[in-house]
């Protein structure tokens, strides 16, 4: 009997061990498919840098060609082109420049981005995702577009802070830790949904939202208040409503509008959806 109940377990065990490594095999992801997916997804570079057409959606013969516009009280901002066009693009950058301008606010030239590239946050970008990133941008086509510079009413930083050479992985296990993870260093939610002070997010009001930004075909439009405040947030919205919202563009009294990524942040999975929603319930409450 004894003997029996030992088989019994160990092939039990043994079932369980094949099924959590097939579990893993799923999981395991190329630098190409992960970064695939943050482009396609999360990250969304291609809501500021591709080109829209007249009804406001992105033109896919163009993906980040550039020549987006954004105004906003503090910049005249014109995306510039992030294909590997040698000429007009990024197609001489090395890797290790690509990932620099993007952490580091720093082109090759050693001239400095400014808004809206959300440096502050990227600054937290781990070196996987951030090589991730540079595999798919490898593979887009590149497109000869020069793009005029962009233009700013404030004096931009000699840099961001001290250099960004290294970011470890963000465990997913703890999920508002990732969720954290993924509205800022990744999808930079945060930038848009906080208030500026003297041209830097305001860190004591995170998600208070406020930031007017002028839409396409003109008019403005002042970002959500994201954080658990009764009335001026998020608080009484569901779970399924702070996703309808994020992936649909649609909250529960109105659709919202572009510059939000919905054309992107409809391939986010549900896994990622859940941890975006735990951080924002742990958000301080706050107004701008």
């Amino acid at each position: 009997m004894t003997a029996g109940l030992t088989r019994s377990f160990r092939a039990g065990s043994l079932s369980l061990g094949v099924l959590c490594l097939a579990t893993l095999a799923v999981h395991a992801e190329t630098p190409l498919e992960r970064g695939t997916y943050l482009m396609q997804s999360i990250v969304a570079c291609g809501n500021c840098h591709t080109p829209k057409d007249r009804d406001g959606k992105p033109m896919a013969d163009r993906e980040l060609a550039g020549g987006f516009v954004i105004n906003a009280p503090i910049f005249h901002s014109v995306s510039p082109n992030v294909t590997p066009d040698k000429e007009t693009g990024i197609g001489n950058w090395t890797d290790d420049q690509i990932v620099d301008a993007i952490r580091n606010g720093k082109r090759p030239d050693g001239t400095i981005i400014g808004p809206p590239m959300p440096i502050e946050y990227y600054r937290n970008l781990s070196d996987s995702d951030a090589r991730a990133i540079v595999a798919y941008l490898r593979t887009v086509k590149p497109i000869k577009n020069k793009t005029e510079k962009s233009t700013y009413k404030i004096p931009l930083p000699a840099q961001y802070g001290p250099t960004v050479t290294s970011v470890p992985d963000m465990p997913r296990a703890d999920k508002v830790a990732y969720g954290r993870y993924l509205a800022t260093a990744l999808g930079h939610c945060m930038d848009c949904h906080t208030p500026m002070v003297n041209g830097r997010s305001d860190m004591t009001k995170v998600g208070a939202g406020g930031r007017e930004f002028e839409v396409h075909g003109g008019g403005l439009i002042t970002s959500t208040n994201v954080t658990p405040a009764n009335d001026a947030g998020i608080a009484r919205w569901s779970d399924a409503q702070v996703k309808n919202a994020i992936a649909q563009g649609v909250r529960p009294d109105r659709a919202l509008v572009p510059l939000m990524a919905f054309d992107w942040y409809k391939n986010i999975s549900a896994d990622d959806l859940d941890a975006l929603v735990a951080y924002l319930r742990s958000l301080k409450p706050a107004t701008p």
